[in-house]
């Protein structure tokens, strides 16, 4: 258990069978589309493709439930965006999450001592955007999985809660955000689809943030699942190669 103001955020890591001698991953995770099932929300399982693609290239991964979801429990703070929604409020709690567990497993002796990789996905994308946007000194890069927040709004495949605010909160994380990104959507994304991702990822570099956007074709029945569905790495995993080799080259700058 990580602990965070205001309680301890359960924390899953997975290492290597011969022990980690890459970079800490850190992965987070979305939100149930029913408030009553993030008290069941687990971490993914070591065993999972999107773990065990990491694993398998000698990276320790963490997988942290933030604050309200399963076993960490406690005052769910991301806030229900629709009606008010803030999603800068609720992405910076996010990643409040992040940084805590981010600097408590860096600081296990199992973990190499190395700028951090930070992905993801749908609400934890969002949440790796605003934390990119504080600029973390032990961070290298950050991956965003087709992240947002307010997708499925009353319960509806491509409709959104007020996107032109989840827009705007992009630009304003873009605003201060300097670190290297990939932001990964698919062409059927149900959630937040072609054309939002357009619009954040715009309103994101043009703030000044750098983020390198790959739209893919349509993956399966959702492409919102792309990062942990069946063979999905297959899609995702030359990307991420790509974009990790061009950071730990000293390629710079990631935007495009």
């Amino acid at each position: 258990m990580v602990p965070v103001e205001g309680g301890r955020i359960f924390t899953r890591l997975c290492l290597p069978a011969a022990g980690a001698t890459n970079a800490l991953v850190l992965i987070n995770h979305g939100t149930p589309a029913r408030a009553e099932l993030r008290a069941s929300v687990t971490p993914a399982a070591c065993s999972s493709e999107a773990v065990r693609w990491f694993l398998a290239r000698g990276h320790a991964v963490g997988l942290p439930l933030r604050r309200g979801y399963g076993e960490t429990g406690g005052t769910y703070m991301e806030g229900n965006v629709c009606g008010r929604s803030d999603y800068v409020r609720s992405g910076r709690e996010s990643a409040r999450d992040i940084a805590a567990a981010l600097s408590w497993l860096q600081a296990r002796p199992d973990v190499p001592r190395r700028p951090a990789i930070v992905v993801g996905q749908s609400t934890g994308g969002l949440a790796t955007v605003a934390f990119a946007a504080t600029n973390p000194a032990n961070v290298a890069a950050l991956v965003n999985m087709a992240g947002g927040r307010g997708g499925w709004y009353q319960n509806t495949p491509h409709m959104n809660c007020e996107p032109d605010l989840l827009v705007e909160a992009m630009g304003q994380f873009g605003r201060t955000a300097r670190l290297p990104m990939l932001w990964i959507y698919t062409e059927n994304d149900t959630f937040f689809g072609p054309a939002l991702a357009g619009r954040m990822h715009a309103a994101f570099t043009e703030a000044g943030g750098e983020a390198r956007l790959e739209r893919l074709a349509s993956w399966g029945r959702d492409g919102h699942n792309l990062f942990f569905g069946n063979h999905g790495s297959l899609i995702w995993g030359p990307l991420v190669a790509d974009f990790l080799a061009g950071v730990r080259g000293g390629g710079g700058k990631a935007a495009r």
